[in-house]
């Protein structure tokens, strides 16, 4: 799948395409509807299909001092496109230049110029523009005006309502990751490199693979069963492994250090400077700080063994 320069032209064989135009952070059911739509009409009448997405995400170009919000990487957000069956997605780097145009100016320059779009399909909801000038009725509007087409799709709802980013944000940092799942159409991710660390796990007798969190959203932090997904790029070709990972600061460790540190079962290979997944399954426990290193190695081996028992099931 190609990625594309949302400030460049699009080259001439991905012109006269059908855009799903969105943030799309976690890609939920709810954005899966939209891409969906624009996917489905694109192979119907012969056309590419592109997904659009803001990187950095707009709250974080307005409210700089937001706190770490985001679902997916743009990585993550390529691999789930592709697999929706798109044939590129575009990336709108948003900055003072995107944030200063007008909703018409956006539609002409960005959309109809540079993408040469001829259909866009985006959630109910969105907006775009200068201070949010344009909703769905005003894209129709300039649709109609600059030669492209205009859908919407409704909302996807489940029992409590129609399913957001900040629903799924909510359940996480409840410690609830199946709830955050259901909603995802899978489980939560963390992509990183393993880091090297002080191997005080590997000295416990529990070697763990040490990422930053870096921009994702902090759910509740805690100890959570876990399933690691070791890169096809690298030389365990695509592996998948069970663990349990602690998450958060370690307050039994000092200085504290905010980690997502996973043990994976029966697993003996070096995973330092590998990209790797991590998806949170469930929530096991809360921190806690123990008096000792050996009350704590009892704790982790306890932990092994409710992990264990809930993804067997």
């Amino acid at each position: 799948m190609e990625r594309l320069d949302g400030a460049a032209e699009v080259p001439a064989q991905l012109r006269g395409g059908i855009v799903a135009l969105g943030n799309f952070d976690g890609f939920h059911a709810g954005h899966q509807a939209v891409v969906s739509r624009a996917v489905t009409r694109a192979h119907a009448e012969g056309r590419p299909a592109i997904v659009a997405t803001f990187d950095p995400h707009p709250m974080r170009y307005f409210q700089p001092a937001t706190p770490p919000f985001r679902l997916t990487t743009l990585d993550q957000r390529q691999r789930l496109f592709e697999a929706a069956r798109a044939d590129a997605m575009l990336v709108f780097g948003f900055d003072s230049a995107l944030a200063s145009l007008t909703a018409r100016e956006f539609a002409a320059e960005r959309l109809v110029r540079r993408i040469g779009a001829a259909g866009v399909v985006t959630g109910a909801d969105f907006t775009f523009g200068k201070d949010r000038g344009g909703d769905v009725t005003a894209l129709a509007a300039l649709g109609g005006e600059l030669g492209f087409s205009a859908d919407t799709v409704a909302p996807v709802s489940d029992g409590e309502g129609p399913i957001s980013s900040s629903r799924i944000r909510e359940a996480l940092q409840a410690g609830k990751p199946r709830a955050a799942a259901a909603l995802l159409t899978r489980p939560f991710t963390i992509q990183g490199t393993v880091e090297p660390g002080a191997q005080l796990g590997r000295e416990l007798g529990y070697p763990t693979a040490n990422l930053r969190l870096g921009n994702y959203l902090r759910p509740r932090y805690g100890i959570y069963a876990v399933r690691g997904r070791l890169h096809a790029n690298n030389s365990y070709g695509g592996q998948t492994v069970d663990g349990v990972a602690s998450l958060g600061i370690r307050p039994t460790i000092e200085p504290p250090v905010e980690l997502l540190e996973p043990y994976f079962f029966d697993f003996t290979g070096d995973l330092y400077g590998r990209t790797i997944e991590v998806e949170l399954i469930e929530f096991l426990r809360d921190e806690a700080k123990f008096d000792s290193l050996d009350a704590l190695k009892a704790q982790i081996a306890a932990d092994c063994d409710a992990a264990r028992a809930v993804l067997r099931v």
